[in-house]
């Protein structure tokens, strides 16, 4: 357990070092544990075709315990998931796609350079993969024993380094295991350089992660933390997490075909959606198998499922009354609503728009002028905000305004949430024209908690108290902060 954790941290330190530093190491250990694969596997290959005694007995010995090729298809099938945890690394070349460099024409359109040099790499790693995964599993077939294979053997978990000990002298074997102790310890690297280029992307994107999982050294702490804990769960067991971590793979493995099926048949692409299906279902079985016989990947993936949904709430939850807004961008129109305003007094009424006839903007403002005791009309200008994917979190404000029915001056702006919206365009109109506005809002009918929840979830709701509280937040000076009325 200590050794682990020790190693758990030096990944860790590593990591704090810098990406480029860690990943200088990751390329140095993979060159070096392949080369010594190449070795390995290359001298059994070698024994198997200077020695046709080694096929024979395998031969002999499958015929003698499965006669029938039908029950040897069966077993296939039914052994086939156990090598799961050997396609582990293809999904690492999806997780770091995000820092393949693209060539100096690519756009955020037409990113043509670095889908090439993705598909190179991954590629490559497909290659690579396939030929270790297939040709170490027929050195260790032919050449090593059954019995060495059982719990307690000495091929139980480490065939090629029996093998490296077994042909090619301890010394080769104490350096095979050296090389692997280091792979393995490093092979966290690629879970951690995944979560450090996608967890910034997009859980601080959807308000589900503090901001400053934006930035790389904390999470790193972080992520190492996870480690340990899980580590200490499973009390450092190498068969217990290898379970979680072929659950995961094959999870990741099964949506991603399962995606490209759908994106084939969206494409009117036949054959390639009968291809492409027949290798999820593949997946599925495989995934399906893999959970049953081995169910703690499914426990410790549930319990990082559980723990991500509750942080990722309470980070909402914690978030919600923040000014996210990065950018208020006004139209010329708009931008002359505000100075010919804030020479009196800028009046914004939050409006949700219904037949945007001349009557619903009339009976708008006497209303206005009634429950606020107004002698006049004054500067009155409407804003409507369009509600859009409430669950992105920060967003541009691009401000349009109008004029409607001869006279009425509208702002319509598109925002995942109204109030933000409204803080925001409050607080722009303040800084640019140096007026402090004026909002009027009505109460909206219901109960205050589902009204919240409203807001919570989909970016509506009780408007006027979350958008009070949000610029009480973003200006804590109340003599600079715009004005709230409720009617």
């Amino acid at each position: 357990m200590l050794i682990t954790l020790g190693l758990l941290a030096l990944l860790g330190a590593v990591f704090l070092r810098g990406f480029t530093e860690a990943i200088g190491v990751a390329v140095v250990l993979v060159v070096v544990y392949l080369s010594l694969n190449v070795v390995v596997i290359g001298n059994g290959l070698w024994q198997i075709a200077t020695e046709p005694s080694v096929v024979g007995d395998w031969s002999s010995a499958l015929t003698q315990q499965h006669g029938s090729p039908f029950v040897m298809i069966g077993i296939a099938l039914l052994v086939f998931p156990k090598l799961a945890l050997g396609m582990s690394g293809f999904e690492t070349g999806v997780a770091v796609m995000p820092q393949v460099r693209g060539d100096t024409s690519d756009t955020v359109e037409d990113p043509a350079g670095r889908i090439r040099g993705a598909r190179r790499m991954l590629t490559s790693a497909a290659l690579l993969m396939s030929v270790f995964l297939v040709t170490s599993s027929i050195v260790t077939t032919m050449l090593i024993p059954e019995a060495a294979f059982e719990p307690g053997g000495e091929a139980n978990g480490r065939a090629l380094a029996f093998l490296a000990h077994e042909h090619l002298g301890n010394v080769f074997g104490t350096i095979y295991d050296a090389s692997t102790i280091a792979i393995l310890w490093f092979a966290g690297a690629s879970a951690m350089a995944g979560m450090l280029n996608l967890i910034p992307r997009y859980l601080p994107r959807y308000g589900m992660a503090p901001d400053w999982a934006r930035a790389v050294r904390p999470l790193v702490l972080v992520l190492t933390a996870v480690a340990f804990f899980v580590t200490w769960i499973f009390d450092a067991d190498v068969d217990a997490q290898g379970g979680a971590y072929a659950t995961g793979v094959l999870v990741l493995m099964t949506s991603a075909a399962l995606a490209v099926t759908l994106s084939a048949r969206r494409a009117g692409q036949r054959k390639q959606t009968i291809a492409f299906g027949a290798v999820t279902a593949v997946f599925v079985y495989t995934t399906v198998v893999n959970v049953v016989e081995r169910p703690d990947g499914v426990k410790i993936g549930g319990c990082f499922i559980a723990a991500i949904i509750v942080v990722s709430f309470l980070s909402r939850l914690g978030r919600v009354f923040e000014l996210r807004v990065t950018s208020v961008e006004l139209d010329p129109i708009a931008q002359r609503f505000v100075r010919d305003c804030a020479r009196r007094t800028i009046r914004l009424v939050a409006n949700e728009p219904g037949a945007r006839d001349a009557a619903e903007y009339d009976d708008k403002v006497r209303q206005i002028v009634a429950d606020h005791d107004l002698r006049e009309e004054g500067d009155i200008i409407f804003v409507e905000v369009t509600v859009t994917d409430p669950s992105e979190f920060e967003a541009t404000l691009a401000v349009a305004g109008h004029v409607l029915h001869g006279s009425r001056r509208v702002l319509t702006l598109e925002s995942a949430s109204v109030p933000n919206a409204l803080a925001a365009l409050a607080m722009h109109m303040r800084d640019t024209s140096g007026a402090t506005p004026h909002i009027y809002f009505e109460w909206t009918e219901g109960s205050p908690v589902v009204q919240f929840l409203r807001f919570l979830f989909f970016g509506v709701g009780e408007v006027a108290p979350v958008t009070r509280e949000v610029l009480r937040r973003a200006e804590p000076e109340r003599a600079r902060r715009p004005h709230v009325h409720v009617g």
